[in-house]
């Protein structure tokens, strides 16, 4: 890792220049002092070490199929840190969402369309962050044996995507840095945002919960993750929300084909090059694909 000047940190820009008198060497001291304090109790997860080693990440992915209301469940995790974070969801979320609009459907008749859609999946993310939290505790706990490891427990989260499917909508409510994009006539149509913690209203939110955004190779909330909305990460908790948000876009006959991918994929494959390379899939051209999609990523 670089060296930390004036509690600035970094693992990929060059380290600054630092004084070399022992008040100046002192005042470091004093800084990344200050910069443990605000990021509090850190894990040592692969996210935070001091390591040159790839984080681990696990995809999961469900999938629902049409039911007597004619709507299809499709979500996405990608698991940090090494728990099975994503596993839970992928058991349990769509179960969660499938209730919550039944529920909906039944008591709130009246409700305009877009609203019920937004409560019923606020109401399963938070379903889920809650359950994913008493399980952590109570299994994942139970494997600590001393203070050091504690914050371990609360220190697991997962992203999340999901994509409800009707005749006439697609609803998708995301959670992280999870991302779904329709192909529309070969074009890609974004249908979530990521979850960056520099998105303005996303920096104003944190700030306002008494948190702070600071750059360590990258924005992170507190100094730690890369992003401000996850299922679980109890120990970033109020900075870091569990509410999805939700968009809801009308299907055409256009449409091709809908991805939902974690970071993993958005991090080295542009939307136009995912939509391009599944449409090729699509039409059976799956050889050409794949030499387009090594060419794409070598430039």
């Amino acid at each position: 890792m670089a060296e930390i000047c004036c509690g600035v940190v970094s693992d990929s820009e060059a380290s600054m220049p630092c004084e070399g008198s022992p008040r100046a060497a002192r005042r470091r001291r004093m800084e990344i002092r200050r910069f443990k304090f605000v990021t509090g109790v850190v894990p040592s997860s692969p996210e935070t070490a001091e390591s040159n080693k790839r984080r681990k990440i696990e995809v999961h992915t469900a999938l629902l199929p049409a039911s007597r209301h004619e709507d299809s469940v499709v979500k996405n995790q990608d698991k940090r840190i090494v728990l099975k974070v994503a596993v839970r969801c992928r058991e349990r979320l769509h179960e969660l969402v499938k209730e919550e609009l039944l529920e909906s459907k039944e008591a709130t008749v009246v409700e305009a369309a877009t609203a019920k859609w937004k409560s019923a999946m606020d109401r399963s993310f938070s379903r889920m962050d809650k359950e994913v939290i008493a399980w952590n505790e109570g299994v994942v706990g139970a494997s600590c044996r001393c203070e050091m490891q504690t914050p371990e427990c609360n220190a697991v989260g997962s992203t999340a995507v999901v994509a409800v499917v009707t005749p006439d909508k697609i609803i998708v409510a995301n959670c992280g840095d999870s991302r779904a994009v329709l192909c529309r006539n070969g074009k890609p149509i974004p249908l979530s945002t990521d979850h960056k913690p520099d998105r303005p209203e996303e920096w104003n939110r944190i700030q306002a919960a008494g948190g702070r955004v600071i750059y360590w190779d990258v924005p992170r909330v507190l100094g730690v993750l890369a992003m401000s909305r996850a299922i679980g990460d109890n120990y970033l908790k109020p900075y870091v929300s569990c509410e999805p948000e939700v968009t809801i876009t009308d299907r055409t006959a256009e449409d091709d084909c809908l991805i939902l991918a974690s970071d993993g994929l958005w991090d080295v494959v542009s939307n136009d090059t995912a939509c391009g390379v599944a449409r090729m899939c699509l039409r059976g051209k799956g050889q050409e694909s794949s030499r387009v999609l090594r060419q794409r990523m070598r430039c």
